[in-house]
């Protein structure tokens, strides 16, 4: 005879022995939540009444807008990635910073944070990048681990950079907006930036073998023809990340609405360059339809089998196993982002954040823990997903478009010290919640316990008497 107790734990292993036999993680959810749903009923800890809540679920995610905002956001960077915009970047920021010591990994790294921002997707940042300046790395002998680590690790700034779509399912599952979740990523996307930049600035310092300048005959003359070029790519850029961004972070629009916008500039900045095709438009909106699937049938088995872990009384077995670690707050973060670090090797972050945070999000309620600072943290931590070797998607990425010649172990050794620039973000947030927090809307300044509403009794004969506000 089964015991409530050990139903929490025996679901928890059930799922991880799914995953370890290799089964898709939307059926493994689905399959484990009602096979320990049907042993519940079948043992009396629930009657069959309560997963006809299951219906009701499913149909609350199929209607849910926010979540409309993933296939706009996707499809914006769909055709972003195939309308050349990747390369007039790269190509005219290349040419500008040529001529010092990394000047090629400069132009990659900030590339890749404006590729984030109009893109929000790491496969288009990463291909994009890999495919045009590795190889002129490699010709004008970059160290073969410091070009591949910087072109992996720039595409993987879209995760953390707004509109990222982690930010956005993050913000489904912890309960806030998605504009403070835009909002409080500013700081670390800065910081992400300048830990970047500052490596690639001690490399040249210190071993500038390995991050040569182009040699003249490489440059463009420089003038009006080099800034036009540049300008070109980076002012359409801007005007496009306002569009999304501005109108959010302003209140004008819903991230829905916002994504609606890009996905229609995109195309507006796809036809002024002169790309636009309905060939690019059909693979765009078919690798969008698959994205889209996905994200989808993962959330739905997430949803079965969070309903069944709750009928077993699942969340009160995670809150007290997680509530009396040792060190309060600071021994709970500690032990998440360990627990989220060594899940990103195997899980990727919609399998991270569908699973995992609703389990989370109650013990960091309960602990007094801004859920906002919280889910910034995680997405952080989980944009090392990309880099893990040899698991991390970026790295297969850079591997499918990388020439033959690039040893596999050179991308994945490469990826290791952008990995550890990474977790340092994750320290430095952790230390500084005010690099996510300033940001935040402050509200009014006043304190509701200090308003004080007096409402004096009118006297029957004065019918002019109203209620006194301070």
């Amino acid at each position: 005879m089964l015991d409530l107790e050990i139903m929490p734990p025996l679901m928890f292993g059930g799922l991880v022995v799914f995953l370890l036999m290799g089964f898709p993680v939307a059926f493994s959810l689905s399959a484990v939540g009602l096979f320990f749903g049907f042993l519940s009923i079948e043992m009396g800890f629930f009657t069959t009444a309560y997963l006809g809540n299951l219906p009701l679920r499913v149909f609350g995610i199929l209607s849910n807008d926010l979540l409309l905002s993933i296939p706009f956001f996707t499809l914006m960077g769909a055709i972003l990635e195939r309308c050349g915009l990747a390369e007039d970047l790269l190509e005219g920021t290349g040419q500008l910073f040529g001529k010092v010591p990394g000047g090629l990994a400069y132009a990659v790294i900030l590339v890749g944070a404006v590729l984030g921002a109009i893109t929000g997707t790491v496969a288009a940042s990463v291909i994009a990048m890999g495919m045009i300046s590795l190889p002129i790395m490699m010709r004008y002998g970059y160290d073969m681990r410091i070009a591949t680590g910087v072109i992996a690790a720039s595409g993987t700034i879209t995760q953390v950079i707004p509109p990222s779509l982690v930010l956005i399912v993050l913000g489904d599952q912890l309960g806030k907006s998605v504009g403070d979740m835009y909002a409080g990523a500013i700081g670390p996307s800065f910081l992400q930036v300048f830990l970047f930049i500052a490596f690639i600035a001690g490399v040249s310092i210190f071993a500038p073998h390995k991050v040569p300048p182009l040699p003249p005959e490489a440059l463009a003359p420089r003038g009006w023809s080099l800034w036009w070029r540049v300008l070109r790519g980076m002012v359409p850029s801007i005007v496009l990340i306002f569009l999304v961004l501005g109108t959010i972070f302003m209140g004008l629009a819903t991230p829905t609405e916002a994504g609606a916008m890009g996905a229609v500039g995109a195309v507006a900045l796809a036809m002024l360059n002169g790309r636009f095709t309905w060939k690019l438009m059909r693979e765009a909106m078919a690798n969008t339809m698959r994205l889209t699937s996905m994200v989808i049938f993962i959330l739905i088995g997430a949803t079965v089998f969070s309903l069944v872990f709750q009928g077993v009384d699942g969340s009160k077995w995670i809150e007290h196993l997680l509530s009396h670690l040792p060190g309060g707050q600071t021994g709970f973060l500690i032990f998440v982002n360990v627990f989220v670090f060594f899940l990103a090797f195997f899980l990727d972050f919609f399998e991270i954040a569908f699973i995992i945070i609703p389990l989370l999000v109650p013990v960091a309620a309960k602990l007094d823990i801004d859920l906002v600072w919280f889910g910034v943290l995680l997405c952080i931590n989980m944009q090392t997903s990309f880099m893990h070797p040899p698991f991390g998607f970026a790295l297969f990425y850079l591997r499918g478009i990388a020439p033959r010649e690039v040893r596999s172990r050179d991308i994945y050794w490469g990826a290791v010290p952008w990995l550890l620039l990474q977790l340092l973000l994750v320290v430095i947030v952790i230390a500084w919640p005010e690099s996510v927090t300033y940001w935040l809307d402050r509200g009014t300044g006043v304190d509701p316990a200090s308003v004080r509403i007096d409402v004096p009794m009118p006297d029957q004969s004065d019918d002019s008497a109203v209620p006194v506000f301070r």
